[in-house]
Order: structure tokens, then sequence, then C-alpha cells
């Protein structure tokens, strides 16, 4: 037991505590020098306050925001001409011709009911987009998972630019690179004629024409998938390949097990932007080979669009069918993510 000892008024008394280390808060095993983490700001921070401190990213990203304002929102104004009987050649400006045009409700959008090439173009647009869908989603999968099993990293990089080549080429030296190869001069045809059978021309079949056009597509941008799929699969830790290795699970398992849950998310995201698109399925490509196969297999939205609009001046009835593809675009888009939801992901945005 500890003694203590009076030795007048100016000494300490030493009970055996003399040498203790103040009481303080104890730190947990294993967490020593862990830094603080700051606290939130409070949610009633002045927005001034706000401004000052993310001044520097709103400036950075001022640029882009100002562009999509520019040339995606500001043209949605003339979306007032699909209500109108349009007449650009009334008043001196375009604006003035708007104002002066007279209103006709929804009468354009009660024709398309009843217009034959337009329920034409649509079912072609949809039947392009189902076989694009099909065919051409599940190719830059598996060609990032084909280039992510590469042992060696520079073999990777050479089939990863390979790849990504055709994807800075423009759609008229595809098409041409595809009619010296499948028309009817191109290079099989010729073969087929040196082997005494008949020659073939793929490019005005209108039959293969969705098939054709959904080809070329792989081609010219499948590369550009692999690299998004690719950025997912660097981002998996090597320590679950690993782990499942040693658990016994061969090259097969692995892929199903690990990999492919990786790359889910973005599977999920480039879903549902793609089925965004549906009605869009390639303007120039559609519009440089539309006259080979004829406008009943190869008329979509957007070149019924610029035929109604563009070549014969019916300015108000083309703004109506735009604004039924966006329309239904956007619900195409907000379906996908709800099923993206259902399914645990999050989407393009989040619930």
């Amino acid at each position: 037991m500890a003694q203590s000892k009076t030795a007048g008024p100016d000494r300490a008394v030493d009970d055996g505590t003399a040498d203790r280390a103040p009481a303080g808060p104890r730190e947990a095993p294993g967490r020593v020098g862990r830094a603080t983490v700051p606290s939130p700001a409070p949610k009633g921070v002045d927005w001034r306050i706000r401004l000052r401190r993310d001044r520097t990213l709103i400036l950075m990203t001022l640029p882009a925001v100002l562009l999509v304002l520019v040339f995606n929102y500001v043209p949605l104004i003339g979306n007032m001409v699909a209500f109108q009987d349009y007449d650009p050649y009334l008043g001196d400006n375009a604006w003035q011709a708007v104002r002066e045009s007279p209103w006709v409700g929804i009468e354009h959008f009660q024709r398309m009911a009843e217009d034959r090439l337009f329920l034409q173009a649509l079912g072609n647009t949809l039947t392009i987009f189902l076989v694009q869908l099909t065919l051409f989603f599940p190719v830059p999968v598996m060609l990032a998972l084909l280039i992510n099993s590469f042992v060696r990293p520079r073999v990777r990089a050479v089939a990863q630019a390979v790849l990504y080549l055709p994807h800075f080429f423009s759609w008229v030296l595809v098409v041409t690179i595809f009619q010296q190869m499948f028309g009817g001069a191109g290079m099989l045809s010729q073969t087929l004629r040196e082997h005494g059978h008949e020659g073939i021309d793929l490019m005005t079949d209108p039959g293969l024409f969705k098939f054709l056009i959904t080809f070329e597509m792989i081609w010219k941008d499948a590369g550009w998938g692999v690299i998004v799929f690719l950025a997912a699969l660097s981002a998996v830790s090597p320590d679950l390949y690993e782990a499942a290795a040693m658990d016994g699970a061969d090259r097969w398992r692995r892929m199903w097990h690990v990999t492919l849950p990786a790359l889910r998310p973005v599977v999920a995201l480039l879903l549902v932007l793609q089925v965004g698109n549906a009605l869009t399925v390639g303007f120039e490509q559609i519009l440089l080979q539309r006259t080979a196969v004829g406008p009943t297999a190869a008329e979509v939205l957007d070149t019924y669009v610029w035929n109604v609009g563009i070549q014969y001046g019916d300015f108000s009835y083309a703004a109506a069918v735009g604004i039924v593809k966006g329309v239904f675009g956007l619900c195409l888009v907000l379906a996908a993510n709800k099923v993206a939801h259902m399914m645990g992901e999050q989407g393009v945005y989040k619930r």
C-alpha cells in the first residue's frame, strides 16, 4: 500500500500517483494515428460561402454547361412550331415567322397516326434497334473479357488499340470499306466468281440491311465499349481472383463469380443509355445507304424527319415527329432505369 507523507503546507502529498499521466480518452487497439474526418458543413451554410468554396469547380464546369444550354436546351424553343402551320417566309426573320404562323393545336400529331410512311419508319427503327441490341451490345463485353485474359500487358495494349482504331473513321469511309468487301464488285463477289459461283451483292439486299448496318456498327464502335469495360475490370481487386483460385474455382468460375459481377453496374448503365437511344439508330450511316436498298427497308425516323422537314419543307410536321421521338426515348430511359433499380443497380440516377 502506498505511503503518503505530509511535509508542510507547500509540500504535495505523495500517494503514489505523482508519476501517473492525466486520465484521457482511451484509444481502441489498432486505431493509433487515425486521421479525424472533418464534419460536414451544416445545412444552413450560406450559399455565398459555398460559392466561394467551390468557385474553382464551378468555373471549370461553366463552359460545358454553357455548351449544353446553347446547343441542347435553347433549340427546344423551336418545338413550338409543331403546334403551328409554320411558314418560314412570314415576316422578316425566323422569330417573326414563328409569331405570325397560325396555331393548329395537335393536328400534326393526329396526322402521324394515319401516316403510313411514318408507321413504316417507326417499325424499321424499332426492328433495327432490337437487332443492334441483340448483336452489338454483348460484343464489347466479350471482347473486354478476352483482352483482359491476356497475360502480357503489351499484347493487351496492342489488341485494344487495333479494336479502337475504327472508331475514328467516318461513316463514309466505313461504308466504302464494306462496299469494297461485300458489294457487287467487291472482294467476296470476285472470289466467288473465280471459283465458278455467282457473285453476290450484300450491300443492295433489303432483307439483309438491318444486319449489314449492325455489323458496320460493331466493326466501328465496339472498341469504344471495350475501353469502358476494361476500365471497370481494372478496378477489380486481384485478391478476389486469388481467393477464388484458392477455393478451387477454375477460369470460367472466376469469370462468372468475380468478373461479371464487377461489370454488372457498368452493363446496367450502358444498357439504360442504349435503350434511351432506341429511336436513334444512325442517321448518317443509314442515309449513305438508303438509296442502295430503297426507303422501304432503310427509312427510319431520323431520315423520315430529314426528308419531310428539309427536302419537302414541312417543318411543323417534322418537329412533331421529333417531339414524339424524344418523349418516347425519355419514357424508355425511365423504364429501363426502373428495371435497373429493381435489379439492385444505380442506373443513370439514384432512387
